[in-house]
């Protein structure tokens, strides 16, 4: 057990930068007169998108002189556009995708047409304009995005798994998880509509510390002797949950949200979120409840050995986020 639990921590040492990468590429087309285009590309710099993929100028379109820009997260080139014909019917591309381990939105909004959004990965990197769409393939792109920015964003996933190792009866975890994501779902919607806002460094910080605080709570908790945690777990996880949801919000601004369909993007992120959030939990009680079925006294020494391994890795994140 001992020997699997450091393989574990030196892997995920490894890879820091997964911790919270939620880093896919936004190629945005937006009709801004009659055959006249503005065609945006966004590539994270952490997910290799920047560097090594770039998207494919449609056929019968041209693009004059490209306006690029660099902060410390993301590469941004524009370009105007001139396309002879409607972009309905031709293919998006983007060359290098399959040299990252990335994924790309898309986003075509033609006048007068419904905007049309696909998603783009490795092995499929290509998007095919339609002649009519609905804003549903927006929430479809955006649920799956969700979903996948709590099973990948590690941080987030330690911290509802701590929550499930903290909490003992079924009751209270469902009470701590509902409390975490009203909480995170306000910080998100208040942030991404501009009316929240703090930094995201030390955000991402204060996310990892949280994290730490509840692997604590958990190797110092007794039979008998509830922790502040566990008489509260609802005011705790919804403390920590409103700064989750910054961080949500700030893998959500890189991302970017389709002109036109914000509210159904954002809605439909969060539902993939929250059943990615459903998943895990499940996932979690099913195996708690599958060892003391099996075997009971192995329950502690298990649910320490995850608990040592999701606290060392958190504080690697915490110092690593501020000093960095």
């Amino acid at each position: 057990m001992v020997r699997v639990v450091v393989a574990l921590i030196l892997l995920i040492l490894a890879m820091p930068a997964r911790a919270d990468e939620l880093r896919p590429g936004y190629l945005d087309l937006t009709e801004v007169a009659p055959q006249q285009w503005r065609m945006t590309w966004k590539g994270p710099l952490k997910s290799g998108l920047a560097s090594r993929a770039t998207p494919v100028v449609p056929n019968g379109c041209t693009v004059g002189t490209p306006q690029r820009t660099v902060d410390e997260v993301a590469l941004k080139v524009i370009w105007p556009m001139r396309c002879a014909q409607p972009l309905a019917g031709k293919d998006i591309k983007i060359n290098g995708l399959d040299r990252t381990v990335a994924d790309a939105l898309v986003r075509v909004a033609p006048l007068g047409a419904a905007v049309q959004t696909g998603r783009l990965t490795p092995q499929q990197a290509s998007f095919h304009v339609l002649e009519k769409a609905s804003r549903w393939n927006v929430a479809q792109a955006y649920f799956v995005i969700g979903v996948e920015h709590i099973l990948l964003g590690f941080d987030h996933l330690f911290f509802v798994l701590a929550l499930v190792f903290l909490l003992t009866g079924l009751r209270s975890t469902l009470g701590a998880v509902t409390a975490f994501t009203v909480a995170h779902s306000i910080t998100l919607v208040g942030t991404t509509l501009g009316l929240l806002g703090l930094p995201q460094k030390p955000v991402e910080s204060v996310i990892a510390l949280s994290i730490v605080f509840l692997a604590v709570e958990i190797v110092k908790s007794k039979p008998g002797e509830l922790r502040f945690s566990q008489r509260a777990p609802w005011l705790v996880s919804f403390s920590f949950g409103l700064l989750h949801g910054f961080g949500f919000a700030g893998a959500l601004k890189e991302i970017g949200l389709p002109e036109g369909e914000v509210p159904m993007a954002l809605l439909t992120f969060n539902l993939g979120v929250e059943a990615g959030q459903v998943m895990i939990v499940a996932l979690a009680l099913a195996v708690l409840a599958l060892i003391r079925r099996v075997w009971a006294p192995a329950l502690r020494p298990v649910t320490l050995s995850v608990t040592y391994f999701i606290g060392i890795v958190a504080s690697y994140w915490f110092i690593e986020r501020t000093l960095v």
